[in-house]
């Protein structure tokens, strides 16, 4: 299994799970209450320097009553990345393949509830108008386009720009 769906995410209530317990949680939370409408985003900033971490965010909120993320930081030991740019697209890069992830396999389990009402379409981009990144946007967007998904950027990124970012 690939690097980023080994160890553990972290979730502030349940502590350290693993993926296949982030899915159940998941989808425990839907369970609850599957007639309310569901938010699933994914979302990761990263640290500075050449050997950053990047802290992948997923969050799931239920409409009009909150919700809860669980995070993953990614390291590299065999990796520098020397310039804020190649940061920039791996965070994209770990976003896409955890939302891709997710899709598969919690898309299945959600489909056999009862009248569930939800969305997974959007993954959040710790870039934006303002600042160093604002050149990137086009790219950013292409990159989370092209893998099926719907870009948000700042100020509306707030799983990669808030969730994630406290982690970093």
């Amino acid at each position: 299994m690939e690097k980023l769906f080994q160890g553990y995410f972290y979730n502030p209530t349940k502590g350290n799970l693993k993926i296949d317990q982030v899915l159940e949680e998941l989808f425990n939370y839907m369970s609850e209450k599957p007639e309310k409408f569901y938010d699933i985003i994914v979302g990761c900033d990263s640290s500075s320097g050449e050997e950053p971490h990047f802290p992948v965010a997923i969050v799931i909120l239920r409409k009009q009553e909150g919700g809860r993320f669980f995070l993953k930081k990614i390291n590299y030991k065999d990796r520098k990345f020397y310039n804020w740019k190649t940061r920039v697209l791996e965070e994209v890069f770990l976003s896409c393949k955890t939302a891709l992830f997710l899709k598969e396999n919690l898309g299945k389990r959600i489909q056999k509830l009862p009248n569930s009402c939800y969305q997974f379409r959007y993954i959040h981009a710790d870039v934006g108008e303002n600042g160093q990144t604002k050149d990137m946007i086009r790219e950013v967007v292409g990159l989370i386009r092209g893998n099926g998904f719907e870009p948000k950027i700042k100020p509306e990124a707030y799983a990669a720009s808030t969730v994630a970012d406290r982690f970093a």
